[in-house]
């Protein structure tokens, strides 16, 4: 049995694990890409970095990522493009807020941050984390709702994920700006 028809069968005996595990791979390669490429701080490689990373994608995205693209596809079945585009519309303005919050979030409590560690990084950076997604996700969601069979979603998205980790690791791990926000007001 191929390594496709392997995961096939694991993905169909136990999808969620399986994408919660496709999660972890996801967010750990997308930021040992960020530290070793990205980062140009000179800091030497963290490896509880990627932890928290990778263990973000296995515990919050890819449970909430199973059950949020299935319920979608419940409510939405089909991919006639009114479909494909009110799914894409209410996974960028309703989902991918939540997901930035929880994502900030996850990463704020893990690293024993305080709430108002957290509110400042919300108010620094989700709306870039928010905007920034724009540009990959409406055109990779539409590609998704419309040609990815249900079950492969979160495999798909993953693979997109890991170069759009790179830029969630970079922002999920840089000092918060007050003043700039503050300076937007």
């Amino acid at each position: 049995m191929g390594l496709w028809a392997r995961y096939n069968a694991i993905l169909e005996a136990q999808p969620l694990l399986t994408k919660m595990c496709t999660s972890l791979v996801g967010f750990s390669v997308g930021d040992i890409l960020a530290q070793n490429f990205v980062n140009d701080d000179g800091a030497p490689y963290d490896p509880m970095r990627t932890l928290r990373l990778g263990s973000f994608g296995f515990l919050i995205h890819g449970s909430t990522g199973h059950f949020f693209y299935g319920f979608l596809d419940s409510k939405l079945p089909g991919t006639k493009p009114v479909t494909v585009a009110t799914k894409v519309l209410i996974d960028q303005t309703m989902w991918n807020p939540i997901f930035g919050c929880m994502f900030f979030g996850y990463l704020n409590a893990v690293e024993g941050k305080s709430w108002n560690d957290y509110v400042t990084k919300l108010k620094s950076d989700l709306k870039t984390a928010v905007m920034g997604s724009w540009a990959v996700w409406v055109p990779a969601h539409t590609i998704n709702f419309a040609f990815v069979p249900p079950s492969q979603r979160l495999l798909y998205i993953n693979s997109i994920q890991i170069g759009y980790n790179v830029f969630l690791s970079f922002l999920g791990n840089k000092k918060a700006d007050v003043d700039e926000y503050e300076k937007e007001l």
